[in-house]
């Protein structure tokens, strides 16, 4: 049995959403969200980005993705580095930059994804 094209694409494309959510998660996220665990002023900045990408991202009406918070996370990273403002080396979660927490803000959203959105397909 031979599967449509649409249906190979979209798995395709899932799947590539969940590895950079996961590869996100590993470089920002899990030291991110631990520095903010232990840095409230953090957290709270954390929070208040996840609160403006959960609504440009209309997540009140409809439930966030993995593709939905993959591209905006892509999105992030391609206009930062249009104007040079990628950090290069380690993250430094002392002083983060608009960029860096709009990322983890990111990392702390897909967290909250149903666990089955985040599982191998």
């Amino acid at each position: 049995m031979r599967v449509p094209y649409p249906q190979v694409a979209t798995r395709t494309a899932v799947r590539a959403a969940r590895s950079h959510l996961a590869l996100l998660t590993a470089s920002v996220g899990a030291p991110g969200l631990a520095a903010a665990a232990a840095r409230p002023g953090l957290l709270a900045l954390v929070d208040q980005h996840a609160a403006a990408i959960r609504d440009s991202l209309d997540g009140d009406r409809r439930p966030l993705t993995p593709a939905a918070l993959s591209g905006y996370a892509e999105g992030v990273r391609e206009t930062a580095h249009a104007h040079g403002l990628l950090p290069e080396g380690a993250a430094d979660f002392t002083a983060p930059d608009w960029v860096l927490v709009r990322l983890l803000a990111v990392c702390a959203l897909a967290r909250t994804l149903d666990p089955r959105h985040l599982d191998p397909a």
